[in-house]
């Protein structure tokens, strides 16, 4: 059982964090580096504030971990130095908890029962100690390819290379079947590859990963747009069935604000991914913040990233704005009561080190050079409200206008879903309303043996939900191939978007 008394002996503590000049010097992840003994020490002082409560939230569906992860079990097992154990118990319902462990927002420390009050000492560290279980399972060769005993002569596609398809590939891989992941970068990896900063996670994290599924039988093809490299009708006489995890990368854009058409006003994702190439030793970035002052528009992880890329870059100035006004740092109950995920201010290691945010502003206008470049921004103090039919609304509640230096401003306000691409068009798939690809409980598309997952499938979305819905449909498939699977199925149908 668990230590009874750990939340009331330990403080809950976060990972050292390296010191900011150090930080903005290189691309390196934003966590110190400590020994193995000091680090696993902590870690394990942590995992012992863990009530083993008799209703674990922390990995309720609803409220908490959408894979299940077993966290008490695999909290008591750390607490006791136990992690080959820990280990075993993660790996059985995470194919990668070392991306979750850096990447995601864990809603589990949400719905965590230390979370209810302040005095309690705040949620356990979980994202902490799954991070750490993952890092000493590879340090420790506890991870180890795991290939099926039997081959099915199945075969299936796998349309993209995000998180979503990578845990439906491995799934699917070790059923037996002979899995091919077709990616149109040049690169696997998908937003974990382009879209996620090396400063969030290392891309030789990934590359661990994808070493130890070639191992156990998946094949890449990367450099393939399927539907016009691989057209649709040698997709479908190639493969059993296809798994569509082609993400929601279509950017919102905001085309009304004035000046939206003058050069150096660009998408987020067209500043993220070739900052990265840059870092993967691509060549110059052609969008980069060097000697720039930056403006952000949107208060979400997206607006984020780019603001650590940009002051990495060497930015003069970098401001975020957010149409809405500053959250409480603290839960409130009438807002957000325990275990929702709570509406507080989040405030990423990349806002601790340089520039500003801006709240409840909206950009007026973009202001030009002469040479039809931006070089200011106009902002007036707005609330958002809802019409009549319920629409979102930004309100002017202020004639007084606030204009600042520009030089290159990124719009992080979201994704529209699914690119319009020619895969859908040839398989005859057509988006819902929410621009994702909709599907029955059994995670088929309109397009029989098409199914969908991850971000096409739910819209842009969290890791843990890719993973989990990956580990899904890999279920869904396997049981349509053979009649019936014994692979895991962690989001139930009732959790899917209704296709329309």
């Amino acid at each position: 059982m668990a230590d009874p008394k750990g939340f009331l002996k330990y403080a809950r503590a976060e990972a050292p964090k390296r010191p900011v000049d150090d930080r903005l010097g290189d691309w390196h992840e934003v966590y110190a580096a400590l020994s193995a003994e000091d680090r696993n020490e902590q870690v394990s002082t942590q995992a012992a504030r863990c009530m083993d409560c008799g209703i674990p939230f922390c990995h309720s569906g609803s409220s908490g971990c959408p894979l299940g992860n077993l966290i008490p079990e695999w909290n008591n097992m750390v607490r006791r130095g136990q992690w080959e154990a820990a280990s075993d118990r993660l790996h059985a319902t995470n194919n990668f908890p070392e991306f979750t462990g850096k990447l995601c927002p864990a809603p589990c420390e949400a719905g965590c029962v230390l979370a209810i009050s302040p005095e309690a000492g705040g949620a356990v560290a979980i994202k902490r100690v799954e991070e750490t279980i993952a890092e000493v399972s590879w340090e420790n060769d506890y991870v180890s390819p795991r290939t099926p005993e039997e081959h099915t002569g199945k075969r299936v596609a796998v349309v993209g290379s995000g998180p979503a398809g990578l845990a439906a590939a491995q799934q699917l891989t070790r059923a037996g079947h002979e899995v091919t992941v077709y990616e149109r970068d040049d690169r696997i990896g998908g937003l974990l590859r382009y879209g996620i900063p090396e400063f969030k996670m290392e891309k030789s994290v990934l590359d661990r990963r994808l070493a130890q599924m070639r191992d156990e039988g998946t094949k890449f093809i990367t450099g393939c747009e399927v539907g016009s490299d691989l057209t649709v009708e040698d997709l479908r006489a190639g493969y059993d069935a296809v798994v569509l995890a082609v993400g929601a990368l279509r950017g919102r854009d905001d085309t009304t604000i004035p000046g939206r058409e003058l050069g150096g006003v660009h998408l987020a994702m067209e500043h993220l991914v070739p900052a990265n190439k840059e870092v993967e030793g691509d060549g110059p970035s052609p969008i980069s913040a060097e000697g720039k002052h930056v403006i952000i528009l949107g208060g979400g992880d997206t607006g984020a990233d780019c603001y650590g890329t940009a002051t990495r870059q060497g930015a003069l100035s970098v401001t975020q704005l957010d149409n809405y006004p500053q959250p409480p740092t603290e839960r409130d109950d009438d807002i957000s009561p325990w275990p929702t995920w709570p509406y507080i201010l989040r405030t990423y290691p990349a806002h601790q080190e340089a520039g500003e945010r801006k709240f409840a502003v909206a950009i007026e206008s973009f202001v030009g050079d002469e040479d039809g470049n931006v070089r200011a921004v106009r902002l007036r103090h707005v609330q958002v409200r809802r019409d009549e039919n319920g629409r979102r609304q930004v309100v002017p509640v202020s004639d007084e206008v606030e204009e600042l230096p520009c030089d290159l401003a990124l719009l992080a306000i979201g994704f529209e879903g699914v690119e319009h691409m020619p895969l859908l068009g040839g398989l005859g798939i057509e988006l819902t309303r929410r621009g994702t690809i909709g599907s029955g409980s059994n995670w088929e598309t309109t397009a029989p043996g098409v199914f969908v997952c991850g971000d096409a499938h739910r819209g842009a979305s969290l890791v843990v939900w890719a993973i989990a819905e990956g580990r899904s449909v890999a279920h869904a498939v396997d049981a349509h191939l053979m009649g019936t699977s014994e692979l895991p199925n962690p989001v139930h149908p009732t959790a899917l978007p209704l296709a329309v």
